[in-house]
């Protein structure tokens, strides 16, 4: 894990929130856009992280941006959707689309 400030304080925050804080990682790259961080978290663990409406990711965000502004950084936030989540669904074939579509 990164030492930089942003980094630590998501990975403070997120495994504070998390029933299963040994399944949080945090990912640090910096580009010419700026700042990402990449957080993966157990699927159980997705809800709390997200929050009603998003509500808990955006005031995450919105603190990781305050961060960055402090070290003229733009910082931006990636939630990786783990395996089996909600939009890990197996793509369908062409048939199975039509056939749907008939319906």
């Amino acid at each position: 894990m990164s030492q930089e400030p942003d980094a630590v304080f998501l990975e403070y925050i997120v495994k504070a929130l998390a029933d299963f804080p040994q399944d949080v990682k945090v990912k640090r790259v910096v580009d010419e856009m700026g700042v990402l961080i990449t957080l993966d978290v157990n699927l159980g663990d997705m809800g709390k992280v997200i929050g009603r409406d998003g509500n808990t990711a955006k005031a995450i965000r919105t603190l990781l941006r305050v961060i960055g502004m402090k070290n003229n950084a733009r910082v931006n936030l990636k939630i990786n959707e783990p395996e089996g989540g909600k939009n890990s669904v197996a793509p369908k074939t062409v048939d199975e689309a039509i056939d749907e579509l008939m319906r």
